[in-house]
């Protein structure tokens, strides 16, 4: 089974930090940063860390694993974490040098559960809880987690 990590980072602004997926034949759609990890991965954390790096030019802070999402396919582990600046014309993943691919393009969405059913975040069972918690989870002042939902 692939194992996945994948990022829900918060800006300064307080808004979430997306990529926005568009590819020819396909309607537009948002993924949080991440991706697959890698035999020589210490960790999940180091893992993601490692992602956001290549996807966004970034350095996040991790706060807490916030849910796992298992599949036939795969398991994913979304951490919520804080991310201060990033560069995406600094990117390094293969994606990137691949124009069929599609675009790739960051995106600050606000953490308002109208704004969040507003795009097509992917996977949706990750959406869904997003938009269920958004006003309780995401305006801790600290933005650090007590407990997992």
């Amino acid at each position: 089974m692939k194992e996945r990590v994948r990022g829900v980072l918060i800006t300064p602004a307080g808004n979430l930090l997306t990529i926005k997926r568009v590819r020819p034949g396909v309607d537009p759609y948002w993924v949080l940063p991440g991706g697959g990890v890698e035999p020589d991965d210490a960790t999940l954390e180091a893992a993601l860390l490692r992602e956001i790096d290549e996807e966004l030019a970034g350095q996040p802070t991790i706060d807490a694993l916030i849910h796992i999402l298992e599949t036939d396919e795969d398991r994913q582990y979304f951490f919520l974490g804080r991310i201060g600046s990033w560069d995406p014309d600094r990117r390094t993943g293969p994606e990137f040098a691949d124009p069929s691919s599609g675009q790739y393009i960051t995106e600050e969405v606000p953490l308002h559960p109208e704004q969040l059913t507003q795009i097509a975040l992917k996977p949706e069972p990750i959406a869904h809880l997003l938009t269920k918690h958004a006003s309780e989870l995401f305006q801790l002042a600290d933005l650090r987690l007590t407990h997992k939902i």
